[in-house]
């Protein structure tokens, strides 16, 4: 019985659907230009309305909606109408007769003029929809097109039915059908639709489908490419070569782009920990061409998020005043995105930062406790000065602690708490923590950690038997971190709790145990685990041979492989920078030193198309500390117009980065010159180097001064040696003298040299070759470098670490035998006294063994 009356309604649709295509009532719904006009054809032939004019009328009502400008959208009247509702009643008592995409397109309709989802007619749709998609699994008979079911798995997705049963279907019917779909568009909204029910290698074959219509198809729209961040977004993948051609996309589309798509890549971009500099521009641009047509909070919030981070003074200005002028139409979301931002831009403009904490007071209740955290955060950051907030923020902080069971946020509330200014621990906060360690991850339990051990030192915790509960808190913290890493039999998911773990207690308490967790997972190592591996090797700053040596030989064995099934490059080519940063960084050599770089370069230099031009100066200055120049990296970077190009590119960079950049392409500059003369690349660093010596000048450490006098007494007056010494290439070296060839010192007054005095220290001023006198014949200069532990790698073995090495080879190189003091050494107890350090420091200068 059941599935005769399934052919009945199936026979009866289609004879409805025969009927109706002369029906004058569907063209005069068709051809309304008004909603108006609509609701009044349904008021007057409500009898007559079939299933098929339904779902054509409620559909125009979205088309003539979708014309407008979204600020100048009636939704809300169209919902309210009394004709709206009667379309609904009709369409859900008429659902079973509706064609399979009627059902869709009407479902689709009714979201898109934001109907709720638990309106009845909504829920009906629904209901109907999946019976007939069931139908479709079970019986393989291709009811819904790929177009309608991409239509149907957008509706569900923004019913936030992202794990229910009926997803589960669509990704199985997407399963089935994943090599026929041949749109980037349809493709992209069954991704995100499905992402959160999906396994990991149906998520590569998506990825792998996406890049190859991406490739393919030669105009993809922006909004296609922005689904595809989405989807990487919602299953947590920072997946390069997609990256890369959505970027592409965005470039190419550029004029198309308005603040709410720039606003929605910039946040897509930023969770993913992608930054492209060419796109930054220009969004800058665009941005900064129509700051005056923003001017509702909604858009403009937005503009401060996109724009705010990249602008010159002069804009900045203007949006400053602009969100002072605004600031009490901001909604309690709109305000989190300005401090946000602010923080970001390190911007703390007081008038703006008082506005916004007096808007804050009316929105606190509306607030999740994440969303409390991060606001805490801003507030400490910007060094608000708003004592009652900052009190309220700690109620309700306190409020949401006690009532905590889960971990992550237990951790993150204890952290922020240790922000708040004067703050007074109650026992509740250590009971608390020490109820959820159990359950904590590294990340917590360094949070938890890093709260408590402040907290003990500033002296906050004031209740009786204090101290004794601290350091009983401490020892389980201790206990349950270890305990976490024996259990660790998977070094992918250890290597995903390492990146936010920082700070005294990890490295005091975890970090050995951490690389020895590493090495017993050693096998585990892979070209997909290198990078993250990397990084948290990179941070440690522990040179681990083991390791370096397994990573070396999975990169070169990985690093030009071409996937049967995905990712033509096993390994992202701007992912290699942190690789060679690693063994460059820590001056580490693998067994198989040249063929690990040779592979590296060789990789690099046939891919640079793919790098950005920062990226480019930062490559080149880590191959340059390892030794390698390769030609085509260096005529790349010392060009006329890539330096314009990247003088373009630094303007929109962060400050901290755009900092880096300089610093490398100053000592890339100073090694071409030194290290590779043939290339006739001039030294054009000087007005860099001097701006940034007179900035950056400091009083000379305690410490260096005791060695200085100590010199001094050694060589039999202050004249035979300087402190503090400029040398050609702008090295600064802490002690410099010259001995002649017999050993014997010369004096500085006799040299002639000119000197400055800076603090009470002394300069030297010849740091152009010309301004060097020529020294006597068989007269050597000798550069003394005290090295204190930061020259250090932190584990047993005390290596030089790769700048300090660099500097040791380029002093070498103008003329100047190097003797380094380490600071073990040198604080050892085998130097304890003071005539002991005389002889070492004699033994160093003369060369005496």
């Amino acid at each position: 019985m059941l599935c005769l009356r399934q052919v009945c309604l199936f026979t009866l649709r289609r004879y409805q659907a025969r009927t109706l295509c002369s029906d004058l009532l569907l063209s005069q719904i068709n051809d309304c230009t008004h909603e108006d006009e609509v609701f009044s054809l349904v008021g007057r032939n409500k009898a007559r309305l079939s299933e098929k004019h339904v779902g054509i009328a409620l559909n125009m009502l979205w088309q003539l909606q979708k014309k407008r400008p979204f600020l100048l959208r009636t939704s809300d009247y169209v919902r309210n109408h009394s004709q709206f509702l009667t379309l609904c009643i009709l369409a859900e008592s008429k659902v079973e007769h509706m064609e399979d995409e009627v059902i869709v397109d009407t479902l689709y309709s009714i979201m898109r003029l934001n109907v709720e989802e638990h309106v009845s007619l909504a829920k009906v749709l629904v209901t109907e929809a999946w019976k007939r998609l069931e139908r479709q699994v079970f019986t393989c008979c291709a009811l819904l097109s790929l177009p309608a079911l991409s239509k149907f798995a957008l509706c569900l997705y923004k019913q936030h039915r992202h794990f229910s049963p009926i997803i589960g279907q669509v990704a199985h019917i997407v399963d089935m059908k994943l090599d026929s779909i041949q749109d980037i568009r349809i493709l992209s909204v069954l991704m995100i639709s499905i992402s959160e029910v999906i396994t990991e290698s149906f998520r590569d074959r998506l990825l792998h489908k996406a890049e190859q219509l991406l490739e393919e198809e030669h105009e993809v729209h922006f909004n296609y490419a922005r689904r595809i961040l989405q989807f990487l977004q919602n299953v947590k993948l920072r997946y390069h070569p997609v990256l890369e051609k959505c970027n592409r996309i965005f470039l190419e589309s550029a004029s198309h782009l308005d603040i709410h798509s720039i606003s929605h890549i910039f946040g897509l971009y930023e969770q993913l920990g992608f930054d492209n500099a060419e796109f930054r521009l220009i969004a800058k641009q665009l941005l900064s061409e129509t700051i005056d047509d923003y001017y509702d909070p909604e858009t403009f919030a937005k503009l401060f998020f996109s724009l705010g981070p990249v602008a010159g003074s002069k804009v900045r200005g203007r949006l400053l005043v602009t969100a002072v002028n605004m600031a009490e139409e901001f909604s309690s979301h709109q305000v989190l995105m300005i401090l946000k931002t602010m923080q970001k831009m390190k911007c703390r403009n007081s008038h703006l930062l008082k506005k916004m904490a007096s808007v804050l007071h009316k929105h606190l209740d509306s607030y999740h406790v994440l969303q409390l955290v991060k606001l805490t955060q801003y507030l400490v950051v910007l060094r608000c000065q708003d004592l009652e907030l900052f009190a309220k923020l700690k109620m309700l902080l306190l409020g949401y602690l006690k009532s905590s069971v889960i971990p992550a946020d237990t951790a993150a509330i204890i952290r922020v708490l240790a922000m708040l200014p004067s703050f007074q621990v109650e026992e509740m906060i250590i009971n608390k923590a020490a109820a959820v360690l159990p359950q904590c991850r590294l990340h917590h339990l360094n949070c938890i950690a890093t709260a408590l051990v402040k907290w003990n030192h500033h002296g906050q915790l004031h209740w009786q038997n204090s101290s004794e509960l601290c350091a009983k808190l401490l020892q389980k913290l201790n206990d349950c971190g270890f305990q976490r890493l024996q259990k660790a039999n998977n070094l992918n998911l250890l290597l995903e709790e390492l990146p936010y773990v920082n700070g005294e207690w990890f490295e005091e308490v975890l970090n050995e145990e951490t690389l020895a967790m590493c090495q017993h997972l050693i096998d585990q190592i892979t070209w997909e685990n290198v990078l993250p591996l990397s990084f948290f090797l990179i941070k440690s700053e522990h040179r681990c041979p083991a390791l370096f040596d397994r990573i070396a030989s999975v990169t070169v064995e990985n690093i030009d492989k071409v996937s049967q099934f995905f990712f033509l490059s096993t390994i992202p080519t701007s992912e290699i920078y942190f690789i060679l940063f690693l063994f460059s960084a820590l001056n580490y050599d693998p067994p198989d030193n040249e063929e690990f770089f040779k592979s590296c370069i060789q990789h690099l230099t046939s891919n640079l198309s793919h790098l950005e031009t920062y990226h480019l100066v930062l490559l080149g200055h880590v191959l340059a500390m390892a030794g390698y120049f390769p030609p085509v990296l260096m005529t790349t970077i010392f060009n006329v117009s890539f330096l314009s190009k990247l003088d373009a590119q630094l303007k929109v960079l962060p400050d901290r980065m755009k900092q880096r950049v300089h610093s490398s392409l100053m000592k890339l500059n100073r090694a071409v010159c030194l290290e590779c003369p043939e290339f006739h690349i001039p030294w054009f660093h000087e007005p860099y180097c001097q701006r940034v010596f007179h900035n950056s000048m400091s009083q000379v450490s305690p410490q260096r001064q005791h060695i200085h006098r100590m010199l001094t007494e050694i060589l039999g007056g202050s004249h035979y040696s300087r402190i503090s010494v400029l040398t050609p290439y702008y090295y600064e070296i802490d002690f410099e003298c010259v001995l002649d060839v017999n050993k014997k010192p010369l004096s500085y007054m006799v040299q002639n040299i000119a000197l400055g005095e800076v603090g009470g220290i002394h300069l030297r001023h010849d740091i152009k070759d010309k301004g060097r006198k020529a020294l006597p014949p068989g007269a050597q200069r000798i550069a003394l470098e005290f090295l204190d532990s930061k020259a250090f790698s932190k584990d047993y073995s005390r290596h030089v670490k790769g700048e300090p090495a660099v500097k040791k080879r380029h002093l070498e190189m103008l003329g100047y035998r190097v003797v380094q003091i380490p600071h073990f050494e040198w604080n050892s107890m085998v130097l304890s006294t003071k005539g002991e350090r005389l002889e070492y420091l004699r033994q160093q200068l003369y060369g005496i063994q």
